[in-house]
């Protein structure tokens, strides 16, 4: 029967060649899309490996995944980040103490002090930017170049500056190490903004959102002309062939076409994966190879695809049932009932629940509780849809005046759970966009826009932590007797002089420690500095120093998400100080606040002086920088749910167009005996357009009003934060996808008129 049913599709003519390759095409979608999924959960892996080494070097937990071994003569170590032109610089500062110093991955040996190694982007913005604004905040020169192992992603900005032991090993946050991670899952993706364990958390709903999709187009791509298999089945029947010897031809037929498909499928994988990896998923693009797959991986597609074919094709033969003589009959299945609901209702029992009680504290427990409400959610609207197709169809059905619709409420009832198949991924699709967007809205709203406008953008702020630092120029050599100097120092005059020199620069002001403060943070300023930096506030009027005390802290990821530290500080009046002008030059500096006109050229130039009197405190940043780092995390999750949702609607829009040919290809036959006894082919269409409308328009109102129910509850749970209303945009989306959907249905409606002749109705 292997045999007699690889003859039949391969050999079985014109018709069955066609459903053959529309079939493995539609299969090869599914299966590219999958494929792409898999691969760029093991990219995000990748990469996260590679920059294990940024973060926390010497702890990972096992010796095997370190660079260097217990035992051998420290290495000091420094991490920081710069910033230039709106991207980070991840910076490391290393001082070998010994032969032995572990050596960090991607480069030959530890720099000398006075050299540097930098990653490939790096040293080419390196050659094309003026030593100014770049280079000057490294000195030395270039050793070499950090090798692929030891880069995140092809764009990585890192530089590895040697220093000698004494320079380095007094530096606020410097440590010794021996070892160095170089895998690990406590890494920070460079650039990403989130942490491996949030993008594990990301990565299961990310998977799941698309997993159903895929999986839905795959099974109705391997339905495809199911009612004429049916047929050639029951004929089959007439002629003496067993149930069994049936099914393995059904399987045959599906698993040729799933197979031919799955080839495909790796075939477009690995065509799309060059263009893949150009995708910053993670905020940062991919290396080609990070885009890779498992042995577990292509098995899992390789077997599991073609396995999920022949179910499909041995579940479309449920309503054919053949009686000894051989005579089909079709069976109406009994309408789908009411507890359809309890999964999604059981769904919702769950996010509710630990919206009342609150979430787990660990990641690994907020996965394990988030996890399984969202798969209820997902899993219970595929199987509600078919009670909601019925619902309309009765409703369709009470209300209809004319022939289609009662013709178009019949056909529902009959079958609604082939109806609601058709429409199936993209209703998944609008539930996954309705959460993502519910959630991403709520956080960008709650979290608020940077406050100061232009001015917070066009001034630039260094703040001082404390603790010894190497010597700026100008500072005393007294104080450089033991190769150190103190942060909490006054600012060198040279330093100021060559701020206040930069073209662009329009005021420098330094906020000094209050020697008689009351409370932590509280610093004064000079009253004619301030009024040249206006976006940290100004004096009362007469006042020639004030007592101030900034805050450019802008917390995300608590419960009162972004509402503190947000305040703009322009147009803030301080309480002037009783302390002489005069004598502030003196006071050790806390911020040193430089105003531009917001050219690049002038912010990057101040920031390169800074950084080079100051190397180990961290980098300048402006006022506006240090917001949107704040808010790296929530517009991270924000790209990473538009990826997901626009993978959704691609594989939702090709699974529709995929039902709504089958839908009409299956019913040729019916569709062809109502034109010979004369309805009129415009009647035919409002009954498809009908059909496919009213179980599509309904399904996706509960999808929609369950994603955002969703959301609100994941942001009572995880953030304490009520839903915010998606917008306009959001709803008129929702609008348009529903529009092409429909024009997506009414785009096959051309066919009814070739398969419906009289010679079909006379060849069946």
């Amino acid at each position: 029967m292997i045999g007699l049913g690889l003859r039949l599709t391969l050999g079985g003519g014109r018709e069955a060649a066609v459903r053959l390759a529309v079939t493995a095409v539609a299969v090869a979608l599914g299966v590219g899309m999958l494929l792409v999924t898999l691969a760029g959960i093991n990219g995000i892996n990748a990469q996260n490996a590679r920059g294990a080494w940024l973060v926390n070097p010497g702890t990972s937990g096992s010796p095997a995944a370190s660079h260097g071994a217990p035992g051998r003569d420290p290495l000091v170590w420094l991490q920081g980040t710069d910033r230039f032109a709106g991207q980070v610089i991840e910076r490391v500062d290393v001082a070998a103490t010994g032969p032995s110093s572990p050596v960090p991955p991607g480069i030959p040996h530890l720099p000398r002090p006075g050299q540097f190694y930098a990653s490939p982007a790096l040293s080419a913005l390196l050659r094309t930017t003026p030593a100014a604004e770049l280079g000057d905040r490294f000195g030395g020169r270039q050793a070499g170049t950090i090798g692929p192992s030891a880069l995140p992603a092809p764009n990585s900005l890192i530089i590895v500056i040697g220093h000698a032991p004494r320079q380095l090993i007094h530096a606020p946050g410097s440590a010794k190490v021996t070892s160095i991670a170089t895998a690990g899952s406590a890494a920070v993706i460079a650039g990403a903004g989130a942490s491996a364990s949030t993008l594990e958390v990301i990565l299961a709903v990310a998977a799941l959102a698309l997993l159903f999709p895929v999986l839905m187009f795959i099974s109705a791509a391997t339905r495809l002309a199911a009612a004429r298999r049916e047929q050639r089945f029951a004929a089959m029947r007439l002629a003496g062939a067993t149930p069994r010897q049936v099914s393995v031809v059904a399987a045959v037929e599906a698993s040729v076409a799933a197979v031919a498909g799955v080839a495909a499928g790796f075939g477009l994988f690995f065509a799309l994966r060059p263009v893949v990896a150009g995708i910053p998923l993670t905020g940062e693009p991919f290396f080609p190879g990070d885009l890779s797959l498992s042995l577990a991986d292509i098995l899992l597609i390789a077997v599991g695809v073609p396995v999920l074919a022949v179910a499909a094709a041995r579940i479309a033969l449920r309503r054919v049932q053949i009686s000894p003589l051989g005579v089909s009959r079709r069976v109406t299945p009994a309408p789908p009932r009411a507890w359809r609901v309890i999964p999604l209702l059981a769904g919702l029992g769950v996010l509710g629940y630990f919206a009342a009680a609150g979430h787990p504290k660990t990641t690994g427990g907020q996965a394990l509780a988030f996890f399984p409400g969202f798969l209820l959610l997902t899993a219970g609207l595929v199987i509600a849809g078919p009670w909601l197709a019925m619902a309309g169809a009765r409703v369709l059905a009470r209300s209809a005046r004319r022939p289609a619709a009662l013709i178009a409420a019949r056909r529902l009832a009959d079958n609604p759970r082939a109806a609601y198949r058709a429409v199936s991924g993209l209703i998944l699709a609008l539930f996954v966009a309705s959460v993502a967007t519910g959630v991403i809205v709520t956080l960008v709203a709650d979290h608020g826009a940077p406050a100061g406008g232009a001015q917070a953008g066009n001034t630039l702020v260094d703040q001082f932590t404390g603790g010894p630092v190497t010597p700026s120029p100008g500072t005393p050599q007294a104080a450089t007797a033991s190769g150190l100097a103190l942060a909490e120092a006054p600012v060198p005059a040279t330093v100021l002089a060559r701020l206040r020199a930069i073209h662009g620069v329009r005021g420098v002001t330094v906020i000094h420690a209050d020697p008689h403060a009351a409370r932590p943070g509280t610093g004064l300023v000079s009253c004619a500095q301030l009024a040249a930096t206006p976006a940290l506030g100004r004096c009362a009027a007469g006042a020639r120093a004030a007592t101030i005390t900034p805050n450019f802290t802008v917390p995300i990821g608590t419960a009162a998400l972004g509402r503190a530290g947000n305040a703009s500080m322009t147009g803030k009046i301080w309480p002037a100080a009783a302390f002489p002008p005069s004598r502030l030059p003196s006071l050790p500096a806390r911020v040193v606040a430089v105003a531009t006109d917001g050219t690049a050229a002038a912010t990057e130039r101040s920031r390169t002086v800074l950084e080079a009197a100051y190397p180990y405190l961290g980098s300048a940043l402006t006022i506006g920088e240090r917001a949107a780092q704040a808010r790296t995390q929530i517009t991270q999750w924000q790209h990473d749910a538009d990826v997901v949702i626009l993978a959704s609607l691609a594989i939702a829009g090709c699974s529709l167009a995929v039902s709504a040919a089958a839908g009409l290809t299956d019913r040729k036959r019916p569709f062809s005996l109502l034109r010979l006894t004369g309805v009129p082919l415009r009647l035919l269409r409002r009954v498809i357009t009908l059909e496919s409308a009213v179980p599509l328009l309904i399904a996706a109102a509960a999808a929609v009003g369950t994603g955002l129910l969703a959301a609100g509850l994941f942001l009572q749970a995880q953030f304490g934060v009520a839903l915010h209303s998606p917008g306009t945009t959001y709803y008129l989306s929702v609008l348009a996808g529903l529009v092409i959907s429909l024009g997506v249905i009414a785009a096959t409606l051309p066919l009814l008129n070739r398969i419906t002749g009289p010679e079909t109705a006379r060849h069946e």
